[in-house]
């Protein structure tokens, strides 16, 4: 079995930093309601030098999915990728992904990073700043992960079982298998920014091949797989756990919930709610071309783990 080894970086990276060119993003967006929210965010995030994908879900009213398409139609480099019915339990989510990954090497090669959105998040910094921070962090992918086992033994039976994923549900014929041999797996969250080269890896190897065919039949794998894999490949050495997105938290103090912000260095932000999050929507608007604050990821992941262990 052929073993997918990323290209060195120590070169590109200091061809970018004395080229002073910026990191260029290629966006995927899924949407599936609240078009208002999908062209606010859309519209914070575009620039005329990066690309955007939209992925409309097949469930979609057909109103919803003319609108955002005649919205698009003014953005030469936003591309609408083709429908799939995507059910969150199955795998469909992942192939989507995968589907947009290669899609987006496909129609344009000048792109360094790979970040995942759904049409109701918002970003808490600018462009500028946010490519700025990627520029500086060029051979490095963001996700959340945490060894399955250790961590998450609640949730084994997911793979721990066989499940089949049909159009609009899984199937309740569920039946007990082994998991794969010589994997550890891993858990945490379905919001990642990769590098252009983890999509490759991601879209042609032969490796990849053993995982998706077994988490294939998983419940939930929009949360393990990505992880599982690069946690068990020569990835795993250029990923921090972190996805870099905030959570706006229902019921929570908002004075709390801007400290937060402060104190860390997320590029995004989810789960806003116009009525509730005023103040929060407030220092986002205020902060947006403010510098991040500067956090170190060993830092940031001697914190996660003590958070873990209590």
């Amino acid at each position: 079995m052929q073993t997918y080894i990323p290209e060195t970086q120590v070169q590109t990276e200091s061809l970018a930093m004395t080229s002073g060119l910026p990191v260029k993003i290629a966006y995927f967006i899924m949407v599936h309601h609240q078009p208002e929210k999908f062209k606010s965010l859309f519209q914070k995030i575009y620039t005329r030098d990066q690309v955007y994908l939209i992925h409309i879900d097949r469930k979609a009213k057909s109103l919803f999915t003319e609108e955002i398409q005649q919205f698009l139609i003014r953005f030469p480099n936003a591309y609408i990728l083709e429908s799939m019915n995507i059910n969150p339990g199955g795998f469909s989510i992942i192939q989507t992904e995968i589907n947009a990954m290669e899609f987006l090497l496909n129609v344009n090669e000048g792109w360094d990073f790979f970040i995942n959105l759904s049409g109701e998040d918002q970003p808490l910094k600018s462009q500028k700043i946010i490519r700025k921070f990627l520029g500086q962090n060029r051979n490095k992918n963001y996700l959340f992960y945490y060894d399955q086992k250790f961590y998450r033994p609640d949730t084994l039976q997911r793979i721990h079982n066989h499940f089949t994923e049909l159009a609009y549900k899984i199937s309740s014929l569920i039946y007990k298998r082994e998991f794969m041999k010589g994997v550890v797996p891993y858990i945490g969250g379905k919001w990642v920014i990769f590098t252009r080269e983890t999509c490759r890896f991601f879209s042609a190897n032969d490796k990849v091949m053993l995982f998706e065919d077994f988490y294939l039949h998983t419940f939930l794998p929009g949360d393990s797989y990505f992880q599982t894999v690069l946690m068990n490949t020569v990835f795993s050495e250029i990923i921090v756990n972190d996805d870099k997105r905030a959570v706006s938290v229902s019921g929570r103090n908002s004075g709390e919930q801007i400290e937060d912000l402060k104190n860390n260095n997320q590029l995004f932000i989810r789960k806003l709610d116009p009525e509730e999050d005023e103040e929060i929507l407030k220092y986002i608007d205020e902060s947006y071309n403010s510098a991040l604050p500067e956090i170190s990821d060993v830092e940031r992941e001697l914190k996660i783990n003590r958070h873990q262990e209590n």
